[in-house]
This record gives C-alpha cells, sequence and structure tokens, in this order.
C-alpha cells in the first residue's frame, strides 16, 4: 500500500475535490454569519438565555430524530444529487428569514419554525456529505481532505462571525441572511461542475431496516467505534454549548456587544484553522490516536479558563486554544471513523456520528440553556468543560485500542 501523502493540499489535486472544497467554503462563509445572526436575532426578541439555547436546540433536534435512517438512504443512492438538493433547500430557508427580517415580520415561532426545517436538511446532509468525500479523492487522499474539509468550515468561522457582526452593528441582520442565500450557490455550482462516473446504483440485500440493523451491529460490536462515538456524544453535549452560549457572554459577561461577538467566534475559528492545517501537513507523522489523548483534556481546560476570565483580550487567546483543540479532535475522530469502516456502511456509520455530533446537541443546548438561568453562563461553560476533560482521561484509558490507532 503507497505511503501517506505529507502535503497539506494532497487532496486538492483531485479537480473534483478542488470544486467541492472552494464552493463549500464560500458557503460556509454565509452559514457562520446566518449562525451569529440566529443567536443574536433571539437574544434581542426574547432577552433571554434559555430562548437562545432552545431555537439551537430545536435546530438541531432533527438530526437526533433523522441522521441516522438518513444513514440508511445515503448508501442507497447518488450522493452528489442528494447535497444538491439539501443545498438547494438551506438558501431557501436563508432567503425566506432575510424577507421575514426586512419586512419586519420576523417572530420567535418563524425562526425556530425555520430552525427545525433547516435541522432536517442538516440531518440528511450531513452524512451524504461525509460519505461524498472518499468519491472524490479516494481513500489514500481521504484524511487530508478531511483535514483541509475542517480548515475551511473553520476559515469560514473567523470570516463569517466578523463580516456577520460588521453588518449587524452598520446594516441589520437581514444581510446575514440574505447573503447566506447568495453563498449558497457557490457550493451549488461547485457540485453541478463536477465530472463523476455515472452512478451505480449499489446492490442491498434486505430491505431498509435490516440495513439499518446491520450498521448498528457494527458499531455496537466494534470497540474503537463505540468509543469514538461515546466521547464524541459527551462533547457534544456538554462542550459544545459554548458556542450557543456566546451572546450572552458577548452581552452580559464581557460587555463587547455584537462585534466583540464576532470577533470572540473569529478567535474560535484561528485557532481552529491552524490546528486543521497542521494536522493537514503534519498529520501522518503522529498517531491519531495519541492526538485524541490530549486534545479532549485541553479542549475543556481551556473552556473552564475561558469561563473562568473577564478580560477580552485574554478571552480571545483563550478562546483559540479551545477552538485549536475542538478542531483536532472532531476531525481526528471522523478520519479514523472513515478509515476503520467499510465502504458499503460509510453513510451508515457517518450517520453514527451525525447522531452523536449534532444530534446530542439539543441535549446540550438545553441544559446549558437552562443551567445558565440557574447559575450564570460562566458556571456553566466551567462545568461542561470539567466533564470533557474527565471523560476523555476515562474514555482512553478504558479503551487502550483507540490511543494506539495511526
Amino acid at each position: 500500500m503507497p505511503a501517506p501523502r505529507l502535503s497539506p493540499f494532497g487532496a486538492l489535486r483531485h479537480r473534483n475535490f478542488r470544486l467541492f472544497f472552494f464552493g463549500q467554503g464560500t458557503s460556509l462563509v454565509g452559514t457562520w454569519m446566518q449562525n451569529v445572526a440566529q443567536g443574536w436575532l433571539v437574544l434581542g426578541i426574547t432577552n433571554s438565555p434559555f430562548y437562545v439555547g432552545l431555537v439551537s436546540a430545536l435546530g438541531s433536534l432533527p438530526i437526533l430524530l433523522v441522521s441516522l435512517p438518513a444513514g440508511v438512504f445515503v448508501d442507497r443512492v447518488n450522493k452528489r444529487r442528494l447535497v444538491i438538493l439539501t443545498q438547494m433547500l438551506s438558501l431557501l430557508q436563508a432567503l425566506l428569514l432575510a424577507i421575514l427580517i426586512w419586512t419586519h415580520r420576523i417572530a420567535l415561532w418563524q425562526v425556530a419554525g425555520i430552525a427545525v426545517f433547516l435541522g432536517t436538511v442538516n440531518a440528511v446532509d450531513t452524512p451524504a456529505r461525509q460519505a461524498f468525500l472518499i468519491e472524490l479523492v479516494g481513500r489514500e487522499d481521504l484524511p487530508n481532505a478531511i483535514a483541509l474539509n475542517s480548515s475551511a468550515f473553520n476559515a469560514a468561522r473567523v470570516i463569517g462571525p466578523s463580516v456577520a457582526g460588521v453588518l449587524i452593528s452598520v446594516l441589520s441582520l437581514a444581510w446575514c441572511y440574505f447573503l447566506n442565500a447568495v453563498s449558497y450557490v457557490a457550493v451549488i455550482w461547485g457540485l453541478l461542475a463536477m465530472r463523476l462516473p455515472p452512478f451505480v446504483r449499489p446492490a442491498h440485500p434486505g430491505d431498509a431496516w435490516t440495513q439499518f440493523r446491520e450498521g448498528v451491529r457494527f458499531v455496537r460490536h466494534d470497540r474503537r467505534i463505540l468509543a469514538l462515538v461515546g466521547m464524541m456524544a459527551v462533547i457534544s453535549v456538554f462542550g459544545f454549548p459554548y458556542l450557543v452560549l456566546m451572546p450572552v457572554f458577548a452581552r452580559d459577561v464581557l460587555r463587547v456587544g455584537a462585534s466583540g461577538l464576532g470577533f470572540m467566534s473569529a478567535s474560535v475559528g484561528v485557532g481552529a484553522v491552524v490546528a486543521a492545517l497542521g494536522l493537514a501537513a503534519f498529520g501522518t507523522r503522529v498517531g491519531k490516536g495519541r492526538i485524541l489523548v490530549w486534545t479532549g483534556p485541553l479542549f475543556g481546560a481551556a473552556l473552564a479558563a475561558f469561563a473562568l476570565t473577564r478580560i477580552f483580550g485574554l478571552a480571545l487567546p483563550v478562546l483559540g486554544v479551545a477552538g485549536g483543540a475542538m478542531i483536532l479532535n472532531n476531525a481526528v475522530t471522523n478520519t479514523l471513523l472513515q478509515t476503520i469502516v467499510p465502504d458499503a456502511l460509510r453513510g451508515r456509520v457517518m450517520g453514527f456520528f451525525a447522531f452523536v455530533f449534532l444530534g446530542m446537541a439539543p441535549f446540550g443546548a438545553l441544559q446549558a440553556g437552562w443551567l445558565a438561568e440557574q447559575i450564570g453562563a460562566p458556571a456553566t461553560v466551567a462545568i461542561g468543560g470539567s466533564v470533557c476533560a474527565l471523560a476523555s482521561v476515562l474514555m482512553w484509558r478504558s479503551v487502550p485500542e483507540v490511543p494506539a490507532l495511526r
């Protein structure tokens, strides 16, 4: 078997991946603009951290319900056509929100309802996009493609929130949603321009329910996959809610307003981009399992440090560390799952990944929003970080097969 490529841009030698990478990178800038705008919009309508968490939870709830059966569907269909459809539906929801805000007809129930719709679209889109990557680059360049994808995702996290902060302060929230709608054109064009072999529908023994149970058995009986999925669930519930509570930190704790919120989100993105590019460049030289051993505790410690600081200038680099540790953990977990799983089960296993990575987020957002109302956002984030650090140490000690993975 040929040695893995060491170039941080190895996957970009594939034309189809280049189209996907640059198109998606443009679209993700708009997505992050909408993410920031949603928290600020809900906080402005309700003046309640609980409702900020609730709407975020409603947006993730469909992923909890749909992502597992979606994985079975993904393994059966043309993934490019499916992703084009999900991107078109995402464009429409952003455009509708822009119109509602622009015409001053926006209400909380509308934001919540559209969040549920977008969550349902994402429940199908996430496993489809993840399983589609190997068709663009092949197995050899798959780890590099995942790392570069993560860098694009987090570069957008730098640009999108910064632009959103300016737009909210200078123009209006509507522009965040409108520009997000326009950004989806780039990824749709990239997908249409790809040159792929004709789609051949795979032969699947049994019905969809049989295939679903086959995927469940595979995950349950492989200790490595079960541990990776379980740890991601812990981080999703107790770690990721710090992002949901960022508007509360910006307005009530650090008192820096919408522009400060943009810089805070961008700091997370800067750390994540640096970490993702480092993983792309040097990931083949360091055991991926060993990366997981220290990124979990580091992520938890960074969250606790952020929760304790009251100095904006200090909070930014701490958020950068949190973003770097977070993306290393996520990208390495994604890579290991896709490397271990057989091709015929990839959609189903990535459905499980979406289920814990995004689908568990409603529980995290709800518990964080409720707990922040009771004890404050700083204490909530500090507790969540501590849980992540402790769980990571216990998990990798109890399943030593994962730290040994290359």
